[in-house]
């Protein structure tokens, strides 16, 4: 099953997509639009061309698990992609994914303007393949 993540930023909005056997999640593109209303109907249009069975958005809570005006701002986004979409929308923890996504960049020694472009779609695919392994992990992927 292919499966879309979503990493909302205010400036910048990540993609990821996973291969149908659900194995690895990978850097799909960033939506550089600060447009609320633009960027749900882009993620709407590419969920719906790679024929996403389902959209994970990014919920960014903070570290003891409270929710702050990020999260308030992921949940409105979810809402209102489920409101154009017939794709099963779902929210998960996303703590800590740009922070490993910097790691990840820094090992491999990307620097500047490639840095801004691939550091929001790096941590979509944190957080898909995350979600990835957790449903695996659990057996959820029966339940699909």
């Amino acid at each position: 099953m292919v499966i879309i993540s979503v990493d909302v930023g205010k400036a910048r909005t990540g993609l990821a997509v996973c291969d149908k056997g659900m194995f690895l999640a990978s850097p799909l593109l960033v939506i550089d639009d600060r447009c609320r209303e633009n960027v749900i109907k882009k993620v709407a249009e590419i969920a719906d061309e790679k024929q996403a069975r389902r959209i994970v958005v990014g919920l960014p809570r903070n570290m003891d698990g409270s929710e702050g005006e990020s999260a308030v701002s992921a949940r409105e986004f979810a809402a209102a992609l489920e409101e154009i979409t017939e794709i099963p929308i779902v929210l998960y923890d996303e703590r800590c994914t740009t922070m490993i996504a910097h790691r990840y960049l820094n090992d491999s020694n990307t620097r500047g303007k490639k840095r801004k472009q691939t550091i929001d779609s790096a941590a979509a695919a944190i957080i898909l393949q995350s979600y990835i392994d957790y449903i695996k992990n659990t057996n959820e992927e029966d339940k699909m």
